[in-house]
């Protein structure tokens, strides 16, 4: 019996770990600006064309990036915004509405984007949990935004 219900525990697991698929990670390496509507491009296409906005983000302190992420019916996904579009990051945060993600002919609203960018740089702002590092990165290249 005790073997029996070891199996099915077992299969139960390999099921579970069968079904999880590693998020997939974009980079932005580039974007556009007209007046407040900012563009964000992607050189790749999602796989999956039910992703949409998640209405988080997060940071990743070692490779210095912001990173967005997207949802899909299977999990989450990131999009990194590395140290080559913080500039426009900055434009981003002056500007009026949440900026845009494109690729290739879809465009998507990255919701609640400049409220959790403005969060987290206020957050990085003199604390050193985030690498001295990546602080002194942020508070530079966010100045404008912080010392408003």
């Amino acid at each position: 019996m005790e073997r029996m219900e070891r199996m099915e525990r077992m299969e139960r697991k390999k099921e579970r770990k069968d079904r999880f698929i590693m998020p997939t990670t974009y980079t932005v390496k580039s974007g556009v600006q007209l007046e407040n509507d900012i563009r964000f491009t992607l050189e790749e296409n999602p796989m999956n064309n039910q992703i949409k906005a998640g209405g988080q983000m997060i940071t990743d302190s070692d490779s210095f990036a912001f990173v967005y992420l997207l949802e899909d019916q299977i999990g989450f996904h990131y999009v990194k915004f590395g140290r080559d579009v913080w500039p426009l990051l900055v434009n981003t945060l002056k500007a009026e509405g949440n900026p845009k993600l494109q690729f290739g002919d879809d465009v998507l609203t990255l919701h609640k984007f400049k409220d959790e960018l403005e969060m987290l740089i206020f957050n990085i702002e003199g604390n050193h949990n985030y690498g001295e590092e990546f602080s002194a990165a942020v508070e530079n290249a966010f100045s404008d935004i912080l010392n408003a």
